[in-house]
């Protein structure tokens, strides 16, 4: 007899095992009765073996498949990550399906109606019907195979299914070559030296696996180079996936390569229908895609034919998974480059530690621009100290007065503030009572336009008290300025200029964010106002002032990823202004002029900045010169996460070598959400192997005490936020 052992989309470390009485392979999906109801499952070993008394073991009710689910490459790439990040491999299976495909949905197209001549139309002749002008078209069009359905209204097809010359068949749609008829659109922009050398280096290596870094200075024509070379992928018949971090940036992204490219593109984000995402999903495996673009999860696409693997904008956090199975994309991408052997291009401003380490060590081959592309020139930076300055919205007189004098020219003006929101805090000026979410324990976010509460860590909205519940005052106040604050405040100050905010309350609509980008790019005076949507890659050539409004925080931080995130955005919003012809101009307003790592930025820019922070980091045994995992555990009452925690802790150092270090457990920086106070337990070890094998024994462990079951707990390898 033979056994499937089954993987489902469960949270549990096992897998399922079923009697198998029909043909099947491995990693085709099943249907299979689990408890009391039906489930999907993918088949993920075949033999004869079983721990459980085979008289209790339920059969398979049916295959689902033809063929396994995944190609081999994603198979093996979704084996690996569910080992190295020690996560449950039917979660994992099903994370890379799309949501039809996990529902059970034929990983197939939907078959479509096609009119065709019956054996009798065939034989008919054409012009034995004189009068009947329309059918004899129709007739003529379908013997020579030129139909156009919409030439024809639905009763000349009736009249001659009528008399039984054609007929109505169901079938599959045709698969379309793009190879046959691809041609790449000419351009008149010139490259320079180090964007050409770029290219050589990568299309010399392009049938064989490499890492290669585009590190270039904002501005340096990165998605030109990026261009050029998917242009010889494409002319060799392959196909190519390029990962953008965000939705914001695939609209700019898939249209400057439709200009570029005559092949068919697909886009793969979560703002897509369940039945879209199937649609490119089927494209891609069938070949008849030539690119797909697409944030994260598009990195588990399957292709008939892949020729690279482009990551843009690879030190962003984005690329990180946070909740549910926490990988990192590009991480992953990597290793799906070298399964799959074609070469991954990972091109950023501002080039993650981790990465440059690896660039440093030359793992990665590095290839760089430093200069601005065309006859761009880098922005003239500067800091505006605000002490003792008067803030209206945020926006001291210096900085109004830059913002009029660029508004003046005709230009536009960025202003980036990463606080969404009219105020972060609802305040009774007489007894002090301040609005908070009673699942979080932090303040909500007074947003007026919609004159609602809103909490930003578990998105539970909450509507504005009309009075203090604590001293029945009604004088509330907000506290603090975000996004829509300044917008209005701008309004009043510049009422004859176009105004712009864009952040996650302006875009969620379907359109919005390409409608504010179409109209920034009509040019004229304008303002733009914005989180870090705005900082990500988009191409404003009539920005000349960028204003940097609040950003102090970021300083000092008790994370010690803090300043390298604050040194890539700093870097990424001050790269919008002056990207054309026009001259630009950054402008940081700060309380701490003197500040180490603002002087570093400005005076000597992100590269420097780096190669300190990776000797600090190699002094203090920090991530990239260790290696992390983060164990999080949470519960409803505060009791059983701290002690569960700590049965882990005293398990490790009893168990483990003297090499892992342990801190915690401890209160996570946001010690509850939702409802849910959560720990953690951060351990950190300098060989990653040996730090997989202690998670190995630790999770089996685990899942036999009893204390897990009382608590969510989760394991984030390699984590970036604490």
């Amino acid at each position: 007899m033979l056994i499937a052992h089954v993987a489902l989309p469960v949270p549990l470390h096992q897998l399922y095992d079923y009697q198998l009485t029909m043909p099947a392979q491995i990693g085709m999906r099943v249907k299979v009765p689990f408890g009391h109801r039906d489930a999907i499952g993918i088949i993920v070993n075949i033999d004869k073996h079983t721990d459980v008394d085979i008289s209790h073991l339920k059969s398979i009710k049916s295959i689902v498949d033809e063929s396994p689910i995944f190609n081999d490459s994603i198979w093996q790439l979704l084996n690996w990550a569910a080992s190295y990040y020690h996560y449950p491999i039917g979660e994992v299976l099903f994370h890379a399906l799309p949501i039809l495909l996990r529902q059970g949905r034929a990983a197939s197209k939907d078959e479509i109606k096609k009119w065709q001549l019956t054996e009798l139309g065939k034989q008919f002749n054409i012009d034995s019907m004189p009068r009947a002008t329309k059918q004899k078209q129709l007739l003529l069009a379908l013997k020579n195979d030129t139909l156009q359905e919409t030439d024809f209204n639905s009763a000349v097809y009736l009249a001659l299914q009528k008399k039984q010359l054609i007929e109505q068949v169901r079938c599959l749609p045709d698969s379309t070559e793009w190879q046959t008829c691809y041609s790449t659109n000419t351009t008149t922009i010139e490259l320079n030296a180090q964007q050409s050398n770029a290219i050589q280096s990568v299309n010399k290596q392009i049938d064989n696996f490499n890492v290669f870094l585009l590190e270039g200075v904002t501005g340096s024509g990165k998605t030109e180079v990026y261009l050029n070379i998917l242009s010889h992928v494409l002319s060799m018949g392959k196909q190519a996936l390029v990962l953008v971090p965000e939705i914001s940036l695939t609209p700019q992204t898939i249209t400057r390569f439709k200009q570029r490219f005559n092949a068919p593109i697909d886009i793969l984000h979560s703002g897509l229908t369940v039945k879209e995402r199937l649609g490119v999903w089927l494209r891609s495996r069938n070949g008849e895609t030539a690119i797909v673009v697409g944030t994260r999860s598009s990195l588990f696409t399957p292709f008939k034919e892949l020729g690279i693997i482009i990551i843009d904008e690879e030190h962003d956090s984005s690329y990180k998974q946070q909740e549910g199975w926490r990988y990192h994309a590009r991480d992953l991408a990597i290793i799906r480059a070298k399964i799959e052997n074609v070469p991954i291009l990972l091109g950023s401003a501002t080039p993650s530690l981790e990465t440059l380490k690896n660039a440093i060590y030359h793992k990665y081959q590095l290839l760089q621009l430093t200069e601005r592309a065309g006859n761009a020139t880098l922005a003239k930076q500067s800091i505006l100290d605000i002490r003792g300055l008067n803030l209206d919205a945020g926006l001291s007189q210096p900085l109004i007065e830059q913002i009029q004098k660029h508004l003046f020219d005709n230009n536009q003006v960025m202003l980036f503030l990463n606080r969404r929101g009219f105020s972060p805090l609802l305040i009774c000026h007489d007894c002090g009572w301040i609005a908070e979410c009673p699942r979080c324990d932090r303040p909500y976010t007074y947003h007026h336009k919609q004159h609602k509460l809103s909490c930003h860590h578990c998105d539970t909205p909450r509507a504005v008290p009309q009075q203090c519940p604590k001293c029945g005052s009604t004088h509330l106040v907000p506290i603090g300025f975000g996004t829509e604050q300044l917008e209005k405040r701008l309004e009043v100050l510049f009422p004859d200029i176009k105004i712009s905010r864009i952040d996650r309350d302006t875009v969620s609509k379907k359109g919005a964010l390409n409608n504010y980008l179409h109209d920034i790019q009509q040019g004229g005076a304008h303002i733009l106002v914005g989180t870090q949507i705005l900082a990500k890659g988009h191409h404003f050539p009539d920005v000349t002032l960028v204003g940097i409004i609040d950003v102090d925080g970021a300083l000092f931080s008790s994370d010690f990823r803090a300043t390298e995130r604050f040194a890539q955005i700093y870097t990424q919003v001050s790269g919008r202004a002056g990207r054309a012809t026009k001259a630009g101009e950054v402008i940081l307003q700060t309380y701490h002029p003197d500040h180490p790592l603002l002087n570093i930025l400005l005076n000597e820019g992100y590269q420097k900045f780096a190669s300190v922070t990776l000797h600090e980091r190699q002094l203090t045994q920090l991530p990239p010169f260790s290696y992390q995992v983060l164990i999080r555990a949470a519960d409803r009452n505060n009791r059983y996460a701290p002690i569960f925690l700590q049965k882990i802790h005293d398990w490790l150092k009893a168990n483990c070598d003297l090499g892992l270090w342990q801190l915690g457990p401890m209160p996570a920086n946001q010690a509850k959400k939702a409802d849910y106070h959560r720990w953690q337990l951060l351990l950190q070890h300098t060989n990653r192997k040996l730090l997989q094998k202690i998670l190995d024994k630790l999770i089996l462990n685990i899942e036999k005490w009893g204390e897990s079951s009382r608590v969510r707990w989760n394991i984030d390898v390699d984590p970036v936020d604490y």
